[in-house]
């Protein structure tokens, strides 16, 4: 298992605010500091992350409360609601597969999650001004 993070920028650029995990990797990776975007589905995330001790996952929220908000989980604390990260094209998303990690004793040591709650997620929508706002403030987190 490696120490270094390993940054996991999820969703789909081109569908709203289910952008911004892709937004803050690419402002990540402008400060040189390594990220990946990711738009699979979650078995495929468990694959990534695997061998992996410290893990941070970006993505995008729908809970009601206020666009742009900014929510952090670490996993071994809490049970992620499956409902909240929750705007994927794909059936089995980042809150299942954390849950099957869980299941299976296969999650990284360290696992945390950066949640900013999206307004807009309609496909060909850039991101909204208050997740813009958001991306620079989880990208500065990262100082």
């Amino acid at each position: 298992m490696t120490d270094a993070p390993l940054i996991i920028g999820i969703g789909n650029p081109h569908r709203g605010d289910d952008g911004v995990g892709a937004a803050v990797v690419a402002g990540l990776i402008e400060k040189g500091i390594e990220a990946i975007a990711f738009d699979g589905d979650g078995m495929e995330l468990m694959v990534l992350w695997e061998g992996q001790s410290h893990v941070i996952i970006i993505d995008a929220t729908q809970s009601g409360v206020q666009a742009g908000t900014i929510q952090r989980f670490n996993a071994h604390e809490v049970v992620l609601p499956t409902n909240l990260f929750r705007h994927s094209t794909h059936q089995f998303g980042v809150a299942e597969a954390v849950e099957m990690a869980r299941v299976l004793g296969e999650l990284p040591r360290r696992l945390e999650l950066i949640g900013v709650e999206g307004a807009v997620f309609s496909l060909g929508q850039g991101l909204s001004a208050h997740v813009k706002k958001s991306v620079a403030t989880v990208v500065k987190s990262f100082d």
